[in-house]
Formats: C-alpha cells, sequence, structure tokens
C-alpha cells in the first residue's frame, strides 16, 4: 500500500502500530468536487474543526488548497496557528468564540476572526489599531441555536457598529442551523427567514454586504435557497450524512478507513470470563484473538459487547468490556493468525461496518465516532 505518515510525534519510519487509519485523498477530492458542483457559483469553506472530523488537521487542508477551496473553516485559534506555521495561505475563518487576549495571534497569522457582539468587535477593532494592523471578521448572528452571536432582533447594533471600524475588515456575515439535517424542515426556514432579514440591512442601506453564508452540510443537502455566497461541507465532506433522516441529494463516500492486526491468539475455555468485571463469559471453548486498541484511542468503551469487527471478511463480535489499549473478538471455531487485518470500519470484500453502526453501538452520533479517533492513531494517506 502506497501512502504517506501524519502523526504528530514520529515520522514514516518509525511507525510500527499495527492500528491505523487509513484516508482516501481520492475520495476526499471526489466528495469536494461533487459539493462544488451542488453548489454551484458559491464560494466553499471546508470546516476542517476537530482535526478535520478525525482525518488529520494538515494533511485535509493541504488537499482542499491544492483543490482551491476559497475557505478554510476551523474551530479554535490554535488549529488555524497549526494550518499557518504548515504553509497553508488559503483565508482560514476561526469559527468559535474567542478571548479578548487571543485577538493580537488573530491578527498576526491573518486568522479571520468571528465577532459575536459589539464589545468583541470594539476589543478586535482597538488591537488592530494597537498593532496598526488590519483584523478580519466575520460577524454571527444567532438565529436559534443560543450557543454564540447576537440575536437576530438586536443585530442592527452589531451591523451598524461593523460600519464605523478602522481596522477591521468585515469579510463575512453568518448563522448556523439547528436542524437542517431533519426530515422536518420547518425550524430551519425559520431561521433563514431570521438570518435573510438581519443581512437585509445592508441593502436598506445601500452598503455593500459582506459574504453570506449559514448553510452547513445538512442545508446543502436539503435547502438549495440558503446557499448564498459560501457553503460550510462539514461531516458530508468525509463522505458521511450527518442525520439518518436527510435526504441524500449528493453520492458521497467515506474517505475513512480504520484497521488494524491480530497479535495474539487463545483458546477460550468454557466458563472463562474476559476482561474488566468479569462480564462475558464464554459458554463453550472459543477461539478468540487479541486486537490492539481501545477506549484510548476512541474504540468507545461504551461499545462493549455490541461492536463487531471484520477479520477475512467476516463479522465476529467483540467480547468483554473493551479496555483502554485492547479488545477480545471471539471468532468461535474459525482460525485467525498473528497479523491478520482487523477491519473496524471500512470494507473488507463484500462486507463493511460503517461509522454509523459504531455510533449506534455506543448509543452516540457519528460526528462523535471520527472526532474521538485519538492522534495518538497513526493516519496513513492514500494518493
Amino acid at each position: 500500500m502506497s501512502g504517506e505518515i501524519n502523526h504528530p510525534t514520529i515520522s514514516e519510519e518509525d511507525v510500527l502500530r499495527p492500528t491505523r487509519v487509513e484516508v482516501d485523498l481520492k475520495v476526499l477530492a471526489e466528495n469536494f468536487l461533487k459539493i462544488k458542483a451542488r453548489t454551484g457559483t458559491a464560494m466553499i469553506m471546508p470546516v476542517l474543526k476537530a482535526n478535520a472530523y478525525g482525518h488529520g488537521l494538515v494533511r485535509v487542508a493541504k488537499l482542499m488548497q491544492e483543490l482551491h477551496a476559497d475557505y478554510l473553516g476551523v474551530a479554535v485559534l490554535e488549529e488555524g496557528i497549526l494550518l499557518r506555521r504548515q504553509g497553508i495561505t488559503t483565508p482560514i475563518l476561526v469559527l468559535g468564540g474567542i478571548w479578548g487576549n487571543q485577538i493580537p495571534h488573530f491578527v498576526k497569522y491573518d486568522l479571520s476572526i468571528t465577532a459575536s457582539s459589539v464589545g468583541k468587535l470594539n476589543q478586535i477593532e482597538e488591537v488592530a489599531q494597537q498593532m496598526n494592523r488590519r483584523a478580519r471578521v466575520h460577524l454571527k448572528i444567532d438565529t436559534g441555536m443560543e450557543r454564540i452571536g447576537v440575536h437576530y432582533y438586536n443585530a442592527e447594533k452589531l451591523l451598524e457598529a461593523s460600519l464605523n471600524c478602522k481596522h477591521v475588515d468585515i469579510i463575512g456575515i453568518y448563522s448556523h442551523f439547528a436542524s437542517s439535517d431533519s426530515s422536518d424542515l420547518t425550524f430551519a426556514k425559520i431561521q433563514l427567514e431570521r438570518y435573510l432579514e438581519t443581512v437585509s440591512f445592508y441593502d436598506k442601506h445601500s452598503v455593500p454586504s459582506p459574504i453570506k453564508h449559514i448553510a452547513n452540510s445538512g442545508a446543502i443537502l436539503q435547502m438549495p435557497e440558503a446557499t448564498l455566497d459560501l457553503v460550510r461541507p462539514g461531516i458530508m465532506l468525509y463522505g458521511v450524512y450527518p442525520s439518518q433522516e436527510v435526504k441524500h441529494t449528493i453520492e458521497v463516500k467515506p474517505a475513512l478507513s480504520w484497521k488494524s492486526l491480530v497479535v495474539y491468539f487463545k483458546i477460550i475455555k468454557e466458563g472463562s470470563t474476559v476482561s474488566y468485571g468479569m462480564k462475558w463469559q464464554a459458554t463453550h471453548d472459543v477461539h478468540a484473538v487479541t486486537v490492539p486498541l481501545g477506549y484510548g484511542d476512541g474504540y468507545l468503551r461504551s461499545m462493549s459487547h455490541k461492536a463487531e469487527v471484520l477479520i477475512r471478511g467476516k463479522r465476529y463480535p467483540v467480547v468483554g468490556v473493551i479496555s483502554m489499549d485492547q479488545i477480545v473478538v471471539n471468532i468461535e471455531n474459525d482460525s485467525a493468525y498473528n497479523g491478520d487485518e482487523v477491519i473496524l470500519i471500512g470494507s473488507d470484500g463484500n462486507s463493511s461496518i460503517t461509522v454509523e453502526e459504531l455510533a449506534e453501538w455506543a448509543g452516540t452520533i457519528p460526528y462523535e465516532i471520527l472526532t474521538n479517533i485519538n492522534t495518538r492513531v497513526p493516519r496513513v494517506y492514500i494518493d
């Protein structure tokens, strides 16, 4: 297998761990181009927060830059700084809230800041003036998420204040949907109406509008009227749909596989128990293998007694409580050998295990499964 390694502490020559994530860059690129085709002339801001949804922040950012993405979206300042230090020159918006002492770093690294209040905007203006630099800002409007952002019914004060800034460039104005991935789009349409009414300020005052954006993955798939000037694909970029209800109007494919190897084979005798708490007991002699990963890697403990893996194209159950670094797989009377590949997420022949299945076993959502894959798991990139 050809590819490249992306890991925070080790080089390609040092990669000895059998547990790894494989990311197919061709699939990622195809997903991006399908989204671009769907959204027409709108700009695209791939969202790369949380280590690019587990796919590896820096390498995915480099690919998106190669594909001429218009902007990149991250969640926190540190993600933006890392990308700048790694040579990413594409405009970057930090989507999360800010603290006053962070502002100089935004300006230094040419990162766009989310301004969610008049007070925050004034802080940004003051710091930019002191640094004799210009700050880049996107205004955040709260249309119903109740996280950060000025309420839509109070937004005019923020917009008016932004027109008076001398050291701030207002690049965009945005909001975020709470339920655009639902089969019931009633509230999403209310949010869109609130947002459009807010940004009508610019037409009313005969001033140019900043870039308007509100469409996340769910809206890209189900609400073409929300496309506006720019779209922000998140989980769908990686080939996973944001919910089970959402319409598949764009056919995307998973880019990530999670794999390991068998490192130990044993026979578990009838009556013997497996792992902590002795919560699984063999009712007869069985063959079992140990696989070197666990909840310390993001293979969630809540999947204990539910999870399955693929070995040689066949499904087998994970038995016993999932440990921090190891799991045990019951292969009944079948054979397996040290070095046999184990598929945790991905395909083997005609069989596959999806991130959605892991989410169901864990009682969570695919977002949490992907973003919980620890950085100690090496990422291998396949061109």
